[in-house]
């Protein structure tokens, strides 16, 4: 909202206040400013100049030679080279030694050969925004009306000489989305009186009664609580006073005609949006407030013809729509040059009604704003009226006797009751009944003592973001002065701030991977709907979510898995010569298990990673390998070892989804014996989704980061370096292909004991001499005691237990 100062001026007085001092004490109260605006650009020497002739250069064909009264001692010949300049017209005129923005100085000079002692100025050459003007005025020089005084300076002409002040409201303060608000917030916060507008003593009437020739019906009473009008006749379309164009330009509003300005500097004024009709293109002046039908289209003011949805209120004559309410005006009742009569309304719209409309249709406008926000319930009269009258006085309109209204429903004030020990034990004050009651009374709130400290306060109706006794505490807290509060000493345990463990664990994890030279993404949560069903394991049998309003059908659902976002990263990067590629993600994915939501939807974090190209880069010495489905896997060993997990994770070959089929495994982790979870799935990309992509071999996971946040034990264990020597053993054994040596070493470590420091394959081979089906499998053990040295004894009998369980359970068969 900007505020002109000089208009805020007739309301409340602003003597020996600068501007900056008064933003400061907004600010300082509770609403920032974000910006003070002067309006005079750096003009100087600027007057009101008449043109007394004018006659075309001798020497060139786009100059005019004019002799201008400027009210000096000698009248001032000007060279001018704008079209629309013309003998008779007030205008602008820089006089020699005048000052313009950007540092201009005007000079006398020679044009051609023609003394030019000035010059006649355009808006934009005054620094004004000539966007802002009616549009007659946007081309050329800006042409005054004939009542301007000669030689008066043109920042008092213009309004040049205020500054602007741009409130920056939080949504529960629409009460300042007026020049009254304002007055009030103003007013309060400089302890000074605020004067308002009385348009009922400056309201004539005639006797025709206005419900003669207009009526009022609402057939949605729930989405319009109140709707007024009045009737005029007999105005006279024009421009409207200057001094009205100047505010409506300092607050952002272009000047159209003398009606139009009205409306639009009275909703600025009160806060409270109005519309005029041509009355004469309503069918029987009848006005019927309704929702829209289904199919139902209109025109706007904009030339734009709407389709209109059900849920969207409209106001028509009874036969065809003439309004959005609350929106725009229908292009079929707009008011032009040929206007005689007029219906004058204003109305309180449901502001959700008006905000949903706004949004759907992608119409935004300074009325819907207000109206999103609601309204005061009490302005609608009073503003109807206020317009009324200077309809009356700038547009020779005749008012005809009576508001014609349907719900007219008296706006009634709030009563609250505050607690005066209540209000000093939550501020940490001890303010006096009557310091309270004197910011009350400069708040324009009326209050009564009804018991021994309490207070009975009554909030008027243009305040509906005050619904509480905390909120009159608000009140205040922020007039009495936030600086004025005393500080009071923490009391009781403090706890220092942490990170949680999710948090924690998650920058460790991003530590492990960025410092280990993989590079972290960020992708879009919205994906294409296909993309779901591509990795479906950690969601399956889930749904996945709809957005209700996408950017695209590109990006219309909510991702299941972030596994094909990283694949168009990698595709991204294929295409750019960037095949050697390590990256992780770690976000959430989203689904439901219900097909039309009716609860909210699940939300998992997960960590995703893909592998794909080489290990290391081409050197002139040796050949760079291809990244394989180990690589991954000991790339996710890396992080459950650092988490302490190492010992409950386990991989069983798997062929999930949109994986690999003979290379992909699904990975559970277990828990203190409990059933094995299923946390992720790690594996080789489906070769028909990697050819679709244009990609080579791609290795991605995705893990639950859940299970891992409520399972990790980070603990860490010191102990003593070993003194007695370790033992090792190998052993190869052929067993069936389809053996996984993970089963083998589980084996190993049960059968071996305590004594078993580690086991691990250190060779696979295969080959005809072993026999179909078969494998070599050879696996390196090492025993050690820590209190004391093994006898080969020892070693010897663990170690045929192995053996002997390894034939057990997998008939192996040891190789000689």
């Amino acid at each position: 909202m900007k505020v002109s100062t000089e208009w805020l001026a007739d309301y409340v007085s602003l003597e020996n206040v600068a501007a900056e001092d008064l933003a400061e004490k907004i600010t300082r109260a509770g609403i920032e400013i974000d910006e003070i605006e002067n309006r005079n650009k750096g003009i100087s020497n600027v007057v009101v100049g008449y043109v007394k002739s004018k006659e075309k250069h001798p020497d060139a064909d786009k100059l005019n030679i004019c002799i201008v009264d400027a009210g000096q001692e000698e009248e001032l010949q000007i060279v001018c080279g704008a079209k629309n300049v013309d003998a008779g017209q007030k205008v602008p005129v820089a006089l020699v030694g005048a000052k313009l923005p950007g540092g201009l100085e005007i000079k006398k000079a020679k044009l051609r050969g023609a003394l030019s002692q000035g010059m006649i100025c355009s808006a934009k050459e005054l620094g004004m925004n000539d966007k802002l003007l009616p549009k007659e005025q946007q081309e050329g020089i800006l042409v005054l009306p004939e009542s301007t005084q000669i030689g008066t300076p043109i920042g008092q002409v213009l309004g040049l000489n205020d500054e602007v002040l741009e409130f920056d409201l939080t949504p529960n303060r629409s009460d300042c989305l007026s020049m009254l608000g304002a007055a009030y917030e103003v007013g309060a916060i400089l302890g000074r009186d605020v004067k308002l507008p009385e348009p009922e003593k400056e309201l004539v009437e005639v006797a025709d009664a206005a419900a003669e020739h207009i009526s009022v019906r609402i057939s949605s009473p729930e989405h319009c609580s109140h709707y007024a009008a009045r009737y005029i006749t007999g105005v006279h379309i024009g421009p409207s006073p200057l001094w009205m164009q100047n505010r409506l330009m300092a607050a952002g509003v272009r000047p159209i005609n003398n009606i139009v300005d009205i409306t639009n500097y009275v909703m600025l004024e009160y806060g409270q949006p109005l519309h005029a009709f041509d009355a004469d293109q309503l069918t029987n002046g009848a006005i019927d407030v309704r929702l829209a039908q289904e199919g139902e289209t209109m025109v706007t003011l904009d030339g734009q013809e709407r389709k209109l949805e059900p849920h969207m209120l409209l106001i028509t004559d009874g036969v065809k729509p003439v309004a959005l309410a609350g929106v725009m005006g229908g292009l079929n009742s707009e008011v032009t040059d040929s206007t005689v009569n007029i219906l004058l309304e204003s109305a309180k719209f449901d502001g959700g009604i008006v905000r949903k409309t706004s949004r759907q249709l992608g119409l935004r406008s300074e009325a819907s704003l207000r109206f999103e926000k609601e309204v005061d319930p009490g302005a609608v009269i009073p503003a109807l009226n206020r317009a009324a009258a200077l309809i009356a006085r700038y547009a020779a309109g005749t008012v005809h006797k009576g508001i014609v209204e349907s719900n007219p429903a008296s706006a009634e004030d709030k009563v609250i009751v505050l607690s005066f020990d209540k209000l000093n034990r939550f501020l940490g004050t001890e303010l006096s009944m009557l310091e309270v009651k004197t910011i009350f009374n400069r708040l324009h709130f009326s209050c009564a003592d009804t018991a021994q400290g309490i207070l009975e306060v009554k909030v008027p109706t243009r305040r509906g973001d005050i619904t509480s006794d905390v909120d009159l505490i608000e009140e205040i807290a922020r007039l009495y002065g936030y600086d004025n509060i005393p500080t009071t000493a923490i009391e009781g345990p403090t706890t220092p701030g942490a990170y949680t463990k999710p948090q924690s664990l998650r920058r460790g994890v991003r530590k492990l991977f960025t410092h280990g030279g993989w590079q972290e993404v960020i992708s879009y949560s919205f994906t294409h709907p296909d993309l779901t069903a591509l990795f479906p394991a950690l969601t399956e049998g889930s749904h996945a979510i709809k957005l209700a309003m996408p950017m695209s059908e590109e990006r219309s659902v909510l991702r299941t898995s972030i596994i094909p976002q990283l694949l168009d990263v990698a595709a991204y990067n294929a295409n750019r010569k960037q095949y050697d590629l390590a990256m992780f993600e770690m976000g959430n994915v989203f689904y439901s298990r219900e097909e039309q939501l009716t609860d909210q939807p699940k939300e998992l974090p997960v960590l995703s990673l893909l592998l794909c190209g080489s290990r290391g880069q081409k050197q002139w010495n040796q050949t760079p390998e291809k990244v394989d489905f180990f690589d991954l896997k000991g790339a996710l060993e890396t992080v459950f070892e650092y988490l302490g997990l190492q010992d409950s994770i386990s991989y069983v070959a798997n062929k999930p989804q949109g994986y690999h089929p003979g290379r992909s495994a699904s990975v559970y982790l277990t828990h203190e014996g409990g059933e094995p979870l299923l946390i992720g799935t790690l594996g080789q990309v489906h070769p028909e989704l990697q050819q679709e992509r244009g990609l080579g071999d791609v290795y991605t996971a995705e893990i639950l980061l859940q299970p891992l946040y409520d399972y990790a034990n980070q603990e860490i264990r010191y102990r003593e370096l070993p003194r007695f020597p370790a033992s090792e053993r190998d052993i190869a054994v052929v067993v069936d292909d389809s053996v996984e040596a993970g089963a083998m070493l589980a084996v190993i470590r049960e059968a071996a004991g305590e004594l078993l420091q580690s086991v691990q394959v250190f060779d696979v081979f295969t080959g005809s001499k072993l026999g179909e089906g078969k494998k070599s499998v050879a696996i390196s053990t090492v025993y050690r005691h820590h209190e004391r040295t093994l006898t080969d004894e020892e070693v010897s009998s663990a170690h045929a237990a192995v053996v002997s369980q390894l034939e057990q359970t997998f008939h192996a068969e040891l190789r000689k």
